[in-house]
């Protein structure tokens, strides 16, 4: 008779439901993958006598307590989302002896290395696959068969709506506003949509990228994050004119021993794997000095995706219980390196503003950034448009500060009408 291992499930929302019905499917294969038949014991939720489609209505609760008190569940998977409760249910949980596995990408990018350290001195295991992803397998990479490689750089498409709507942008020639109603009707965006638009839920997700790819501590507040509402469809032709794809971009890299990182839109060469990722699929993109080049893709978000991720940690923890190994696998931030001034983080600009139209100005405009450090790669395009023309610009790699510079001083000319855009170009690692 093969042994049973008891879970317990906080939140019984999409994911939560997902896990459930994941499980279930998988029930009679369980005791050959691991050893043990893994049983969801319990589900809290909120209101106890709601039903829950696929879920006896004997197992649910809407008491903690019955949960932590609980010795025969040995595993608590939290799927709330959010700081709080979720992080003293997962504090307590871990007190009282139980592992841990979550999804919590907002808890984990701002607290992940209380909750880390506290499962290492329990001796517990703490699994987060799901955070960061969705369904694509990456973080579990990096904290087991990429740690032989010195990781200098991870970026990726992590957040599947913007994803959505730039590629409706970029294949369809939609402004930004309509792309995103289009997204909020398919159910792609919420009805409040900042989170994405804005860059945030990618930030978190490098956060913990990052943390890991460079072992050291990395958390949500140290990762700037510029969203997609500012590009418009002239951007996203201009970029297509020279060989570039937009698209919102999580980067985190190490070099000369501090890390960068950040979220903002950048132009990708049309040749790099990145730039062929379209609607709500997501990518991480791996370079370390022995694997050289790796990517990761699928589906970044939703029911199934997310649940393969969680069930994966699930499987993973149950197998440790097994052969009593357990916190093999964490947060380690061992190196501590330093995060980088962001004035100090080198890139190349896509420039584009729309200034007077007389003689002279592209000479200004070349001199203003000239004085400031900033080398002209190409000057792209001059449009005449009424009385204003058009300069686009391509810088060569330069220090973020100096760009700052020069931009600020275009602010205070009166024969710059106005700063277009701004948008980071890749170049490379």
């Amino acid at each position: 008779m093969a042994k049973t291992i008891q879970a317990a499930l906080l939140g019984a929302g999409t994911v939560g439901g997902g896990v459930y019905k994941l499980l279930d499917r998988r029930k009679s294969e369980m005791p050959d993958k691991i050893g043990a038949e893994l049983v969801i014991s319990k589900v809290l939720v909120r209101d106890a006598k709601k039903p829950r489609p696929g879920i006896p209505q004997e197992k649910l609760t809407d008491r903690f307590e019955d949960i932590l008190n609980d010795p025969d569940i040995s595993i608590v998977i939290e799927l709330m989302g959010g700081v709080e409760p979720a992080k003293s249910y997962i504090e307590a949980a871990l007190a009282a002896g139980k592992h841990v596995v979550t999804a919590n990408k907002d808890l984990l990018a701002a607290h992940g290395f209380e909750l880390a350290q506290l499962a290492a001195k329990k001796g517990l295991d703490l699994r987060f696959e799901a955070s960061v992803a969705g369904g694509i397998p990456i973080l579990t990479p990096l904290m087991t068969c990429l740690e032989g490689n010195d990781i200098t750089e991870v970026m990726g498409i992590v957040n599947g709506t913007t994803n959505f709507i730039l590629t409706k942008m970029t294949n369809e020639g939609t402004d930004f506003d309509v792309a995103l109603r289009e997204a909020q009707e398919l159910g792609f965006a919420e009805a409040d949509p900042s989170a994405d638009v804005e860059g945030l839920d990618a930030a978190r997700k490098v956060a913990i990228l990052a943390s890991l790819a460079f072992h050291s501590k990395v958390t949500f507040d140290d990762v700037p994050a510029e969203g997609i509402t500012r590009i418009t469809a002239k951007d996203i032709s201009y970029a297509r004119e020279m060989g570039y794809v937009i698209k919102l971009i999580g980067i985190a890299r190490s070099t000369d021993g501090e890390i960068e990182v950040g979220v903002s839109p950048m132009m990708i060469p049309k040749r790099h794997p990145l730039a062929s990722v379209n609607d709500s699929f997501n990518a991480v993109f791996v370079h370390g000095d022995a694997l050289d080049d790796a990517m990761f893709q699928g589906r970044g978000a939703g029911e199934f995706p997310t649940a393969s991720a969680v069930v994966g940690d699930l499987i993973a923890v149950s197998r440790d219980i097994l052969a009593d190994c357990n916190a093999r696998v964490r947060l380690n931030p061992y190196k501590g390196l330093p995060l980088q001034s962001r004035g100090n983080a080198e890139h190349r600009f896509f420039l584009r503003l729309k200034v007077e139209d007389r003689p002279g100005i592209l000479a200004s405009v070349a001199g203003v950034l000239g004085n400031n450090d900033v080398g002209i790669s190409q000057v792209i395009q001059k449009q005449r448009t009424e009385d204003a023309a058009e300069i686009v610009v391509i810088t060569d790699r330069v220090q973020t500060r100096h760009m700052e510079d020069a931009l600020a001083i275009f602010r205070s000319m009166s024969v710059i009408r106005s700063i277009s855009s701004v948008i980071r170009v890749y170049s490379g690692h």
